[in-house]
C-alpha cells in the first residue's frame, strides 16, 4: 500500500467502540499544489488521485465502509445516516449537509476542512457519534447545535473533540463576523460574551478565535467536556491544508464510526 498516510489519532475518552482519526497532508499521490494526501474531489485535483488517496485512507485504518462524503455548504443541516448512508449517498448524489449523526456501527461520519474546524461527537454510552463541520458561518447558523439535537441525548452526555483549524493570529475578519455571533440571530440566542473571542488589530477588522467559538458554542449547549488542542492549519504547512494561506489547496478528514 506504500507509504501510511499520516493521521492524528483524537485523545478523548471516547467510548470503545468509538474509533475516530483526522488525516493529515502527507502519505498520499496528489501532486503540487494538492500534496499529497488531499480527500477533496471538488478541489480541482484528479479524480484518480482522490481515489487513491481514498482507498489507502480506508486501508490504513481498516474502515467498514466507505466514509459518507458530504456535500459541506457552510450551513447547518444535520445528515441522519441510516444502515445504507453511503450506498445512498453514491446512487442519489452526496448529501447537503454540514454535519451526520449515525447510530449504526459500520457506518463512518466524514468532514472535510482546510482551515474550517471539524468537531467529532459521541455519547457516553457509545449509543451515538457526529461529526461537524464548524466554520464561521456553520457555527453562527447553529451547525453544533444542530448536530447535538440530531444525536437525541442529553448534551451533558456528549463527549467533543475539535480538531486542527485556523489559529487566532491568521484569522481576521469582518464586523459582520462578530456581529453574527454577538446577536445569534441565527440560533435565537444572543451571546454578547462572544466579544472576548474577537481582537481587534491595526487594521480596523478583528482576529477572530475560531477554536474559542467552537468550545463557547458547545459549553452553552451543554457539553461540559471538550477535548482537542489548538492546532493552527495555516501555520504549519507541512501537516495541515489551508485555503486561507494557499488558497488552492487539498482537503482534509475527520472520521468517526462505530465497530
Amino acid at each position: 500500500m506504500g507509504r501510511a498516510p499520516a493521521l492524528l489519532r483524537p485523545e478523548w475518552p471516547a467510548p470503545p467502540r468509538v474509533r475516530s482519526a483526522f488525516s493529515l497532508r502527507s502519505g498520499g499521490v496528489s501532486g503540487p499544489p494538492w500534496d499529497s494526501l488531499n480527500l477533496g474531489i471538488h478541489v480541482g485535483d484528479d479524480p484518480g488521485a482522490v481515489a487513491q488517496n481514498r482507498r489507502r485512507l480506508r486501508e490504513w485504518l481498516a474502515l467498514p465502509a466507505e466514509p459518507t462524503w458530504l456535500s459541506q455548504v457552510h450551513g447547518a443541516r444535520v445528515a441522519v445516516l441510516g444502515a445504507d448512508g453511503s450506498l445512498a449517498a453514491a446512487a442519489a448524489g452526496l448529501p447537503v449537509a454540514d454535519a451526520a449523526v449515525t447510530r449504526l456501527e459500520g457506518v463512518v461520519c466524514a468532514i472535510q476542512v482546510a482551515d474550517c474546524l471539524p468537531v467529532l461527537l459521541a455519547a457516553r454510552d457509545g449509543s451515538v457519534i457526529g461529526a461537524a463541520h464548524a466554520g464561521w458561518r456553520g457555527l453562527a447558523a447553529g451547525v453544533l447545535e444542530a448536530a447535538l439535537a440530531a444525536l437525541a441525548v442529553p448534551a451533558n452526555e456528549v463527549l467533543a473533540w475539535v480538531g486542527p483549524g485556523i489559529g487566532v493570529e491568521h484569522f481576521e475578519v469582518g464586523d459582520e463576523v462578530r456581529a453574527a455571533f454577538l446577536a445569534g440571530a441565527a440560533t435565537g440566542r444572543a451571546d454578547p460574551g462572544a466579544a472576548e473571542l474577537f481582537h481587534p488589530n491595526a487594521r480596523g477588522r478583528w482576529q477572530c478565535d475560531l477554536h474559542g467559538l467552537a468550545r463557547r458554542r458547545l459549553e452553552r449547549a451543554g457539553v461540559a467536556t471538550v477535548y482537542g488542542e489548538r492546532w493552527c492549519t495555516y501555520a504549519d504547512a507541512s501537516r495541515f491544508f489551508s485555503h486561507r494561506r494557499d488558497g488552492r489547496s487539498g482537503r482534509m478528514a475527520a472520521l468517526i464510526w462505530m465497530a
